[in-house]
């Protein structure tokens, strides 16, 4: 009884050896093979009392080209301008539905903040897209 219940533990450990390691293997499918080029979008908008600030959309392709396009800064004389981030959300969205109809996928969307005093600063947000080659 001793030996039948040794060689199905045996049995039993070969074969989750075995199933660990087909777990952890990687197959080889042809997506892995799939080259991409990538194309960055980076919004910098302006937090400056009085709207002086500037807020850009800048655009640059996997040539290194870019372009610009004017945004709506975030602040007006009399502060926060709700129709300005409304503007800006709708030329943002307008771009990414742009990129998505010429076949490029959003991967990935990066923020940050900085602001040299409590009064002023900047808002960006990079968006990075692919497409396969």
């Amino acid at each position: 009884m001793k030996k039948e219940v040794k060689f199905l533990v045996t049995g039993f450990l070969f074969v989750l050896l075995l199933a660990g390691i087909f777990a952890f293997r990687s197959p080889n499918t042809a997506a892995d093979n799939v080259i991409y080029e990538y194309k960055q979008i980076t919004t910098i908008e302006s937090v400056v009392p009085g709207g002086l600030g500037r807020s850009r959309m800048v655009t640059t392709d996997p040539d290194g080209n870019y372009k610009e396009q004017d945004m709506e800064n975030f602040f007006s004389l009399v502060g926060i301008n709700f129709g300005n981030v409304r503007k800006n959300d709708k030329i943002i969205t307008d771009q990414i539905n742009h990129m998505e109809t010429e076949g490029w996928i959003l991967a990935d969307v990066n923020s940050g903040v900085y602001s040299a005093d409590k009064s002023t600063g900047i808002f960006i947000t990079r968006y990075l897209f692919k497409k396969s080659k």
